[in-house]
């Protein structure tokens, strides 16, 4: 694993990869104190419209998914000096959004020590074809994959299926110590959702909850999908990928407004996160901002992120993200310069 330093990054990062206690107290008062508020504020609005409520889902999602970064963070051991304190709050903080603590911790370490390389992919990231790939596959490979790549399935169906269903069962192999906090997580799910049931009655819970974890889902799943899927974004073969290029070049900048960033705890400064996961949520900007090096990479925005909808496959011969409908044309060229070759 390459890490070149020739423009000082390191020296200039290095500061703030221990966490501030203090910093990150605060952040659990302000991101905790409001989303339970909220949870309570779109319970009495029931009795008043169901559309407040669903407002204020919306609002709560942002919190939910600030929490879940506070999580992300923990399973990075960032939040915290101290080991047990990111176990606990990352459990916790876990059962809030439905990722149990050890299994989602592993699966992510593997995507940042392997993002962007090409022979080591299908853990913790995008399901991301080649062209090669894709014209090889079958036919019932290449309908799951653009299945898989549709955004009403992505964006949709996947919030559902991924926070409900898949990280409700551990993975093969996974150690006894990680299965049983996938247990103790269900388990508190469950409860938690039974005993807001008994207490308020299974509509509200529904109405309150379905919208506030549909809606969080959703932005999680997307945050992840544009930071890494963009047309020029990082990808190479074992032998030629370097760690500190798919940190810059296959982690995007996603410039927000400054009260997005705050809600999404920050991790629009993702290639700063993949230079180096020690960094807290709340010091990603002053790193971002340290040294010029680090503001070179490729920014998307709000309205330029949408294009990444459209990039589907990675062409190996362009280095570029495509879409489905640029297939024929690469077939075409491929079979042309063959007819030469053999010429």
């Amino acid at each position: 694993m390459k890490h070149d330093d020739k423009n000082g990054w390191r020296s200039d990062i290095a500061p703030y990869e221990r966490p501030h206690m203090k910093h990150s107290l605060w952040q659990i008062m302000n991101t905790l104190i409001p989303f339970f508020a909220l949870w309570y504020f779109a319970y009495l609005s029931l009795s008043v419209s169901i559309w407040l409520t669903l407002v204020i889902d919306i609002i709560a999602s942002g919190f939910l998914v600030r929490i879940f970064i506070i999580f992300h963070d923990c399973c990075h051991k960032s939040f915290f000096k101290n080991k047990w304190a990111n176990e606990i709050v990352g459990t916790l903080t876990g059962i809030l959004t439905f990722v149990p603590y050890h299994q989602w911790r592993y699966t992510h370490s593997i995507h940042h020590a392997s993002s962007g390389n090409l022979d080591r992919r299908g853990v913790g990231d995008i399901w991301t074809l080649t062209v090669d790939e894709y014209q090889k596959s079958s036919w019932k490979k290449r309908l799951t994959y653009r299945l898989y790549r549709n955004p009403l399935i992505m964006f949709i169906i996947g919030p559902i299926f991924i926070f409900l269903i898949d990280y409700r069962f551990n993975r093969k192999r996974a150690g006894m110590k990680e299965r049983m906090n996938t247990y103790i997580t269900n388990v508190s799910i469950v409860g938690s959702l039974a005993l807001l049931c008994w207490a308020i009655g299974w509509q509200s819970v529904l109405l309150i909850q379905g919208p506030m974890f549909f809606v969080s889902g959703m932005m999680g799943i997307w945050l992840f999908y544009v930071q890494h899927n963009y047309e020029e974004t990082y990808f190479e073969n074992e032998p030629e990928w370097d760690y500190v290029k798919a940190a810059m070049h296959g982690s995007s900048f996603y410039k927000l407004p400054r009260v997005l960033h705050w809600i999404t705890g920050n991790i629009g400064f993702h290639h700063i996160h993949h230079l180096s996961p020690r960094v807290p949520n709340y010091y990603l900007e002053k790193v971002h901002n340290k040294n010029a090096l680090l503001r070179n990479v490729q920014t998307i925005t709000l309205m330029t992120s949408l294009e990444s909808l459209k990039f589907r496959i990675w062409c190996e011969d362009t280095k570029k993200f495509i879409r489905f409908k640029d297939l024929k044309p690469i077939k075409v060229k491929r079979g042309l310069v063959k007819t030469l070759e053999m010429d």
